[in-house]
């Protein structure tokens, strides 16, 4: 990842100060219910960002010296095997956090993954320390950050017991049904896309490519789904979400 100084000298990149922190703060989950009075403490000392699609942000290799916040875009968070094989752990969306495993260590800590843009949008940006220190004497900013943290951790178990005990076939519809969830920004019912090839998908599911293209012959020819363009494209999502309670 560049420093922040090469940041500001890159054009792909925007860096925006004043009145527009405010608007993007109120996209981020645990900022949007803060009072003015906490939030102004933390419109001081945000940074913002404007990353296009494809561009990495932080390294798991890299030490680890801030908390990132998606207001606009996605983002996938991946690791890499001894082999170099990539997987991806999850996909972070507008009011997301994402590289908060760093907070509180009492050690030179890493970024627990490596980080890209899936979509062009902004991000946000607060230096660890400073948001250790705004916990601490902020307690409606730490419980926010509690409560975000408590689901991410629920809806990251739910993940890891889909991976474990369910066949190829369920573990494909629940990760398209929750990735759907997620880039379904509208509320539409029809054409929701996902920005991940048949691969990157296959290592969210936690199988082969093969067995992923599999279930997505199937489903296409239902016609629930379909592919185009380095994106998975959900064509008919109220048979989507009734698939398993048909099937199980």
């Amino acid at each position: 990842m560049m420093n922040q100084a090469d940041y500001l000298n890159d054009p792909n990149f925007a860096v925006y100060k004043g009145a527009k922190h405010r608007d993007l703060l109120k996209k981020i989950v645990i900022f949007k219910d803060l009072s003015d009075k906490s939030l102004r403490v933390i419109e001081k000392r945000i940074q913002t960002y404007e990353f296009k699609k494809g561009k990495q942000i932080i390294a798991e290799d890299e030490a680890a010296k801030g908390v990132y916040f998606v207001a606009s875009g996605s983002v996938k968070l991946t690791k890499q095997d001894e082999n170099g094989n990539e997987i991806i752990v999850c996909i972070k969306q507008k009011g997301d956090i994402f590289a908060e495993a760093c907070l509180f260590t009492r050690k030179t800590e890493y970024y627990p993954a490596t980080a890209v843009m899936l979509q062009d949008g902004e991000i946000l940006y607060l230096d660890k320390y400073e948001l250790e220190r705004d916990l601490f004497n902020h307690p409606e900013l730490a419980m926010q950050m509690i409560c975000y943290m408590s689901d991410a951790l629920r809806e990251m178990t739910s993940q890891l017991r889909d991976v474990a005990l369910l066949d190829v076939y369920a573990k494909t519809v629940k990760s398209l049904e929750r990735l759907g969830n997620k880039f379904n920004t509208g509320k539409n019912r029809w054409e929701i896309e996902i920005p991940l090839t048949v691969q990157e998908f296959a290592t969210v599911v936690g199988t082969t490519r093969e067995s992923v293209s599999r279930v997505f012959s199937k489903l296409k020819k239902d016609g629930i789904i379909d592919l185009k363009s380095r994106k998975i494209v959900i064509l008919d999502w109220c048979s989507l979400c009734t698939l398993l309670h048909r099937e199980y």
